[in-house]
C-alpha cells in the first residue's frame, strides 16, 4: 500500500493543473512545469485537489504510484513557491565568483573551474564564499547543487571543500604523534 501515492494534493491559489495524455501541466506565478506519467497511474483534478490511481496491483504500476503523486507535488510547490539551495567554500582560498550565466570556482587546485548554468536556474553570489541556486524544478536545482559540490567534497580531516549551507561534516581524528 502507497501512502505516498494515496494522498491528495491541495493546489494553491494561484496555480492551475491540468491533466491530457498522460502528462500533467502545472503553471503558476513562477513558471510552468510538464510531466509526462506512466498509463498505469491515473491523474484527477477536481475540487482544488489532484489524486493518483493505479489501475492494477501490477509491481510496476505500485512503484510508479508514489512517485508520479512525489513528482507532482514537487511540481506543484515549485511554481509556487520554487526551489534553491546553498553552497559554502570552506578552505583557505576557496571562493566562487558569479559573472552573467557562468560561475567560476577556485578550490585549491592549481587551475579555476568554470561551470555553466543552466537556463532555466538562476545563480546568486552571497558573498564571496556561498551562493545560492534556484529554481522551479527541483531536480534540476539539486542536480546542478550536486554538480558544483563535487568539483571539491568536504574532506573529514579538515573540512576544507565546498558543502552545502548547514550541512554537518563527520570529522576524523587524524595520525597520533609516535610516542
Amino acid at each position: 500500500m502507497s501512502r505516498i501515492g494515496n494522498r491528495e494534493l491541495l493546489i494553491p491559489a494561484g496555480v492551475t493543473v491540468e491533466v491530457a495524455n498522460n502528462v500533467v501541466t502545472v503553471k503558476g506565478s513562477k513558471g510552468e512545469l510538464t510531466f509526462p506519467y506512466s498509463k498505469l497511474i491515473t491523474v484527477k483534478v477536481e475540487d482544488g485537489k489532484v489524486t493518483t490511481q493505479r489501475i492494477n496491483e501490477t509491481k510496476e504500476a505500485k512503484q510508479l504510484h508514489g512517485t508520479t503523486n512525489a513528482c507532482i507535488n514537487n511540481m506543484i510547490i515549485g511554481v509556487s513557491k520554487g526551489y534553491e539551495k546553498e553552497l559554502e567554500a570552506a578552505g583557505v582560498g576557496y571562493k566562487f565568483q558569479v559573472s552573467g550565466n557562468k560561475i567560476t570556482v577556485n578550490a585549491g587546485y592549481s587551475h579555476t573551474v568554470v561551470v555553466d548554468v543552466p537556463a532555466n536556474l538562476k545563480v546568486e553570489s552571497i558573498s564571496n564564499t556561498e551562493i545560492k541556486i534556484s529554481g522551479i524544478d527541483k531536480q534540476k536545482v539539486s542536480e546542478f547543487a550536486a554538480n558544483v559540490r563535487k568539483i571539491r567534497e568536504p574532506e573529514p580531516y579538515k573540512g576544507k571543500g565546498i558543502h552545502y549551507k548547514g550541512e554537518h561534516i563527520r570529522r576524523k581524528e587524524g595520525k597520533k604523534a609516535a610516542k
